[in-house]
């Protein structure tokens, strides 16, 4: 490709334009003098599309990707109808465990002494204390729900202190108050 230079030189005389008409008196010329154009690069339209179709085509893999790798999950554990053709026996449906009712259990703690130690939201655990065998946790991580004032005249009868906990482990409680000396561990 041949660099050509349009360039006007002003004291070369300027052939008559064949579109000028021969009559008209020349004039000076309102525009300025012609210029070299610089040499550039050429120009490409249109790549700014490559960039969305790589984005478009790297989520594409990632979606892909996703799903293969959810098949082979899928794959190695098997549902149920892979199970059932391979012999296996179709596995259990448990229902969900009933909703646990949390009661309050007023409670006669042996040592008055340690039911003063105790607090409103504290955790405590009660151990039942029998005379045949060893001591036995009845109610673990129970919450303090409120120390009553000490009672007057009582003497050694302890203290008392609501719990609370499930009801399950509230008739556990009355139950091992009735045979055996309770005592509290704070948590």
């Amino acid at each position: 490709m041949s660099k050509t230079s349009y360039v006007s030189s002003p004291s070369a005389p300027s052939a008559p334009s064949a579109l000028s008409a021969p009559s008209a008196p020349s004039a000076p010329s309102t525009c300025p003098p012609a210029r070299p154009v610089p040499p550039f690069p050429p120009l490409r339209v249109g790549r700014g599309g490559d960039r969305l179709r790589r984005a478009v085509r790297r989520r594409r893999r990632a979606a892909s990707a996703g799903l293969a790798v959810l098949a082979a999950a899928l794959a190695v554990v098997g549902g149920t109808e892979a199970q059932a053709s391979r012999g296996a026996a179709p596995p259990e449906v448990k229902p969900p465990p009933a909703a646990v009712r949390w009661v309050s259990a007023p409670v006669r703690i042996a040592d008055a002494a340690t039911v003063r130690l105790l607090r409103p939201g504290d955790r405590v655990d009660v151990v039942a204390a029998e005379r045949a065998g060893p001591p036995r946790v009845v109610a673990a991580g129970a919450r303090v729900v409120e120390v009553p004032d000490p009672e007057k005249g009582v003497g050694d009868g302890g203290a008392l202190v609501v719990l609370s906990v499930p009801r399950d482990t509230a008739r556990a409680l009355v139950g091992a108050g009735a045979v055996a000396r309770l005592a509290v561990t704070l948590c």
